[in-house]
């Protein structure tokens, strides 16, 4: 595994103090409220030795599940988070998956080569754009970065539009202080762009709308 050194700009280190320490019991608290994750893991039906990017990465959770569920995946990963990545390192190399490739870059501005690829053939975005200010360029990016036939899989928080507004307004003014902001425009971001390029985007809302799902294809 490789990274290489972090990004310097604002949101790269309020990044990285922020999960300098959180980056020890990220996924033993996530996984209480990051639902989806594991259904849109299960629906990649990656190709044999079919090539992974997780945008966004973390602490490497979603790419050793992605690993274990398809043993032939070539995967990568990138992070703003130069702290996450260590985490991300070590529970990679512990789970077996040492070809991981790892690299800290900006979800608004990478591209394949950065990774030694001309495209990848599923791109994975998991409560990522609800962190990313510049989330639609992030998007862009990815679309880009698509092999033809290949496919960007989204989980991330939906407005919750099914659910009690208390709890809503609670969930999201508690998301705010992590500097969370579910993005209520993404339904019709992810369509617009799909019906400009010719694509195709699939949405599914889980949980009465707590969390929504995307599969966005590029047509082969």
């Amino acid at each position: 595994m490789t990274a290489i050194d972090t990004v310097g700009d604002s949101h790269a280190r309020r990044m990285d103090r922020m999960y300098r320490t959180q980056r020890h019991f990220y996924d033993l608290t996530r996984k209480y409220y990051l639902f989806g994750r594991d259904t849109m893991i299960h629906g990649l039906d990656v190709p044999a030795s079919g090539s992974v990017l997780e945008v966004g990465c973390g602490t490497g959770r979603n790419l050793a599940m992605i690993g274990k569920h398809f043993p032939k995946a070539q995967l990568f990963g990138l992070d703003i988070s130069a702290e996450m990545l260590i985490s991300a390192e070590a529970k990679l190399r512990k789970a077996g998956f040492h070809q991981t490739v790892l690299r800290v870059a900006d979800a608004t501005d990478f591209t394949p080569s950065e990774f030694g690829q001309t495209g990848f053939d599923r791109i994975v975005i998991s409560y990522a754009l609800s962190m990313i200010p510049d989330w639609e360029k992030a998007i862009d990016a990815a679309i880009a970065a698509l092999n033809p036939g290949g496919s960007l899989h989204i989980a991330d928080f939906g407005q919750q539009e099914r659910l009690p507004g208390l709890f809503r307004r609670g969930l999201q003014a508690w998301l705010t202080r992590f500097h969370v902001t579910p993005r209520d425009a993404l339904v019709s971001v992810l369509k617009d762009k799909a019906a400009r390029a010719g694509h195709s985007v699939e949405f599914r809302p889980l949980g009465r709308g707590y969390a929504w799902l995307f599969v966005y294809r590029r047509p082969s």
